[in-house]
């Protein structure tokens, strides 16, 4: 156990990160899946900026890597110009 009350801030400050970097990560999965799942150009070509943002916003933040954030775009892009 920590013994500092710096240390102690630290763990408080961290759990609250982590969980707020949590839901962050889930929702953007979950809106990667839903676009996935879209079957119409128009309302994919509506919700592909929203994810995108998304993306970009957990790889600002070290959520998830850069080049993983650029593959999902790109993988993303391609899916909305298939349909």
């Amino acid at each position: 156990m920590a013994n500092h009350k710096s240390a102690l801030k630290r763990i408080r400050n961290s759990e609250t990160k982590r969980l707020r970097n949590r839901y962050q990560h889930k929702t953007a999965r979950n809106a990667v899946k839903k676009l996935k799942e879209l079957t119409s150009k128009k309302e994919a070509e509506k919700m592909f900026p929203e994810v995108v943002s998304m993306i970009d916003r957990l790889a600002k933040k070290n959520i998830i890597h850069a080049n993983k954030a650029s593959n999902l775009k790109s993988q993303l892009s391609r899916h909305v110009a298939a349909l």
